[in-house]
């Protein structure tokens, strides 16, 4: 399909700087002097201060038109042009929390899957299995527990294509408010975290493309942080609210995107296919 040659090219490595350094242009300067990555946001335009924000991901048909087609406005064959930049696909997006991992480990490559971690994956991928849908293609972040948890998921799905994403690797998406004390990551890790998950989150939710005729129905496996900022800003909710949520490892969270943009949270860290005592944090 049209969008899998557009991931394909976004999750390169030179893809990846492209995408973050855009997102980084702006930063903001709060009162205590902490510098995080900040977005757009303005009241308005779906902050959950002044309404939904109809073209949040800029795929509205007037925004897709190009500028000399937007000057005939007038014309007669203006509203059957506009057609034409209709978005006709539902996207549904599956959010995978890792499972569980060896806490104790220095470094990213031993933060491998426990054992109980690796029953929690099959459990997700028999889940998923189960829905009988037709999956499209599974994306993942190229940090360890994410790899593994995706390849276990894949065993259920014969077939499907992968692919890996630094884009999507776990970090600090925004200052939390409320604060917590137990958790402080310093000012630049906000700065540079922040600017590749939100341009994760620009990257991988949004309406489906013009060219893409039929429903999709794509798995993405990553980290509790990154899936929690893009359930604020995909439902256009304070971002900086994404720490209230809990989200249980292998859990799964559904968004579906319809064509004319509206967002739709059909499941929130679902983890009832779960024996109570296979659950972790």
């Amino acid at each position: 399909m049209a969008f899998r040659k557009a991931l394909q090219v976004a999750c390169g490595i030179a893809g990846s700087a492209a995408v973050v350094a855009a997102a980084a242009a702006a930063t903001q300067r709060r009162g205590d002097g902490v510098r995080a990555a900040s977005v757009s946001w303005s009241p308005g335009t779906g902050t959950g201060t002044g309404g939904w924000d109809s073209n949040w991901d800029k795929r509205e048909p007037i925004s897709l038109m190009k500028p000399n087609q937007k000057n005939k406005e007038a014309s007669e064959d203006f509203t059957a042009q506009l057609e034409n930049y209709k978005v006709k696909a539902t996207r549904h997006i599956f959010l995978i929390r890792h499972s569980q991992y060896e806490l104790s480990a220095s470094t990213d490559k031993d933060r491998v899957l426990t054992s109980l971690g690796r029953e929690q994956a099959e459990l997700t991928g028999q889940r998923l299995a189960s829905l009988g849908l037709n999956y499209d293609i599974l994306i993942h972040s190229s940090m360890t527990r994410a790899k593994e948890t995706a390849a276990i998921i894949r065993k259920y799905l014969p077939g499907l294509e992968v692919m890996s994403c630094d884009l999507l690797r776990e970090g600090a998406p925004i200052e939390p408010d409320p604060p917590v004390s137990h958790w402080k990551p310093e000012a630049m890790q906000y700065h540079e975290d922040g600017a590749r998950i939100e341009a994760a989150f620009r990257r991988y939710i949004h309406r489906a493309d013009l060219k893409q005729q039929n429903d999709s129905y794509e798995i993405i496996v990553c980290h509790a942080n990154v899936i929690r900022y893009f359930v604020c800003r995909a439902l256009q909710f304070p971002p900086e609210g994404w720490l209230r949520m809990c989200l249980n490892n292998g859990s799964i969270t559904w968004l579906t995107i319809r064509p004319n943009g509206r967002v739709a949270l059909r499941t929130l860290g679902d983890t009832g296919f779960m024996p109570p005592d296979k659950l972790t944090r």
